[in-house]
């Protein structure tokens, strides 16, 4: 049984994790490889289910998902908190929740900001700032979720192994700018820097 879940927490999660695969309209995600949350719970909610029913639910199907939904996604409390969050918004677009937020990832570099990793990653002094701000598109964009990346501790299932693959920074910014097959577009998601630092992140460690 979920308790005390946090569903600010939740939110946050659910946006890093799962918005590529799930629609639910209260976090602005339109995710198609998984079944859309609102459909999903919104009869029940009309019917009078229990909370707690849902949050149970949700809990059981992180803890034992059907592929192609990856395993461990979240655990533990992290998984109570998106259980709850979805529980408490699917099917209601304004449910109130607004997402925590995590602190910024530490960086040796103090001015350059990862909004803005193009005037980086063209050059060599900057380099590591640039993969560092694209390797932290790549996890709040809910890559990991689909994809197989080493130095980005994913293991995805969904969608192609990136180590295996080892594409061009072209075409991943192609990719993920276009989407494909079951692949959402992130174009108007990501700014066009951020697409283009997770292009250059992934194509410059995948395989190694």
């Amino acid at each position: 049984m979920v308790k005390n879940g946090d569903p600010s927490h939740g939110k946050q999660l659910f946006v890093e994790k799962c918005a590529s695969c799930h629609t639910l309209a209260d976090a602005h995600t339109s995710g198609t490889v998984g079944p859309n949350l609102d459909d999903a719970f919104s009869s029940d909610k009309q019917q009078g289910f229990a909370i707690q029913s849902m949050e149970d639910l949700v809990r059981g199907q992180i803890a034992y998902p059907e592929p192609p939904m990856p395993a461990n996604l979240v655990n533990g409390q992290d998984a109570n908190d998106v259980a709850t969050y979805v529980a408490k918004c699917a099917g209601n677009p304004s449910c109130g929740v607004t997402a925590s937020r995590s602190a910024p990832p530490a960086t040796s570099t103090t001015t350059a900001p990862s909004t803005s990793p193009t005037t980086t990653s063209s050059t060599t002094t900057g380099g590591s700032s640039a993969l560092a701000a694209g390797k932290q598109v790549f996890t709040s964009a809910g890559c990991s979720g689909c994809h197989t990346l080493k130095d980005a501790g994913a293991t995805g299932t969904v969608g192609p192994n990136l180590d295996q693959l080892k594409p061009s920074d072209a075409r991943v910014a192609k990719q993920v700018t276009d989407g494909g097959k079951i692949m959402p577009a992130f174009k108007g998601r990501l700014t066009p820097a951020q697409i283009q630092a997770v292009a250059k992140y992934v194509s410059s460690v995948a395989g190694k």
